[in-house]
This record gives structure tokens, sequence and C-alpha cells, in this order.
């Protein structure tokens, strides 16, 4: 009985780092500048989307975003000439541990130059579908009469 439960100690310490190896080598290959370069759907149509209770899509794409993992911040840059707000915002994101099915997410949450939430702690998941040394991929859920409508994000990497 001794025998199983080191076993199973043993096979459950060694997923936890195996996971923890897989965030940090993300964190890692995170780093740097990406390029929001477009946002699509899961349906056809005109969609009016705002994210992050922020911008709107159209905003967004084009936006630029930097990664600094070794504290778990970042920012983006809404430069868009005809969008009503642009400029920089700061963030703190952090990648979890994967759910059941062992699909990762990416969180943020916005805060201020002094680290301060600006949101009533309000955050935000995606999905981290993809993510190599030049390209990464979000989705976002959220349902739209009743039934689910998918964002989807896709960044190239900048530097």
């Amino acid at each position: 009985m001794k025998k199983i439960i080191l076993i199973a100690v043993i096979a459950l310490l060694a997923s936890c780092n195996t996971t923890q190896q897989t965030i940090i080598a993300a964190k890692k290959t995170l780093k740097g500048e990406w390029s929001l370069d477009n946002i699509t759907y899961n349906r056809s149509g005109i969609f009016e989307v705002n994210l992050y209770d922020d911008a709107s899509a159209e905003c967004f794409t084009g936006s630029t975003w930097k990664f600094i993992p070794n504290n778990n911040t970042g920012t983006y840059n809404i430069n868009t000439d005809q969008c009503t707000s642009t400029g920089l915002r700061n963030f703190r994101f952090t990648i979890p541990e994967p759910n059941a099915a062992g699909e990762y997410s990416f969180m943020f949450k916005p805060i201020d130059e002094k680290k301060r939430s600006t949101n009533n702690n309000k955050g935000y998941r995606m999905s981290l579908i993809h993510l190599d040394d030049t390209t990464m991929t979000w989705t976002q859920s959220v349902m739209l009469e009743g039934e689910p409508f998918v964002i989807t994000m896709n960044f190239n990497k900048l530097q």
C-alpha cells in the first residue's frame, strides 16, 4: 500500500513539474513585442465588438503588445487614427495551470502605471490556442443570441 501511495505522489509531482515547465517556456516565448494583426469571428456578418471594455475590435487590429514575463506585466498600444480612445495601456498577465482537458488560458487585468487595477479588479480570460516563436492565437467565447460567439485574435511577433 505504501508503494502505491509513493508512486501516486511521485506521478503527481512529475506532472506538476511538467506543467510548470510548459508555462515557464510559454512565458519566455511570449517575451517581447507582438502585433495583433487580425480579429475574426466564427460567424459571418457585421458585428460591433468592444474588447476588454476598452475599444472596438477595429481599433485593436494593428495594436502592438509588449509582454514582460519576469514581472508578469505588459502594455498594449492602440494607435489607429480613426479610434477615439488611443494610447498605451498597462496590464498584468498570467498563464494559469491548464484545465482538465489540458487547454491553456491567457489571463490579463488592466492596471495603471503604479500597477493598481483600473477596472475594479476585473480581468479577462482567453484560450491560448497557439504560441510559437513567431505567432500566437487567442480565442474568447461569449454568448450572442443564445449561442457561443468566438472571437479569434491572431498575433505576429515583432521582436
